[in-house]
């Protein structure tokens, strides 16, 4: 479980440098203006600037949910195949959630990636509660 999280730390880690790249490149390019990142508004900025913040701000939504149940695995010692498995299912739906989002952004895909990793953060709370002692 810990490597999993791990995964998914690296992956936020990941989004936000690239987030940050796709800023810069903004300012620099003269597509953004550097105060709009002061507030967050104010400007139309182009689809990668929107994409990335967007998603980054993702990061934080439902995976967020992830970190609590498998936290709760480690800290109650629960040991459980079905609850790893689905751990790293939904880690390797995010990074694919990720990868449609930052590229060809194909909705149905995207839609996809997104609620079968959302069933995964399901499963593993009804497998918490399933083993719990």
């Amino acid at each position: 479980m810990i490597y999993a999280m791990a995964a998914m730390i690296l992956l936020v880690f990941l989004v936000a440098c690239f987030t940050f790249k796709v800023r810069v490149a903004s300012i620099k390019s003269k597509q953004v203006n550097l105060r709009y990142f002061q507030l967050m508004q104010g400007e139309n900025l182009p689809e990668i600037v929107m994409k990335t913040n967007r998603h980054l701000t993702n990061l934080f939504e439902v995976p967020v949910l992830f970190y609590v149940v498998a936290t709760l695995y480690v800290s109650l010692h629960i040991d459980s195949q079905i609850g790893i498995t689905l751990a790293w299912l939904f880690v390797a739906l995010r990074y694919l959630h990720t990868f449609i989002h930052l590229s060809s952004n194909h909705l149905m895909y995207r839609m996809l990636s997104f609620w079968a990793s959302f069933l995964c953060v399901i499963g593993l709370w009804i497998n918490l509660l399933i083993q719990m002692p």
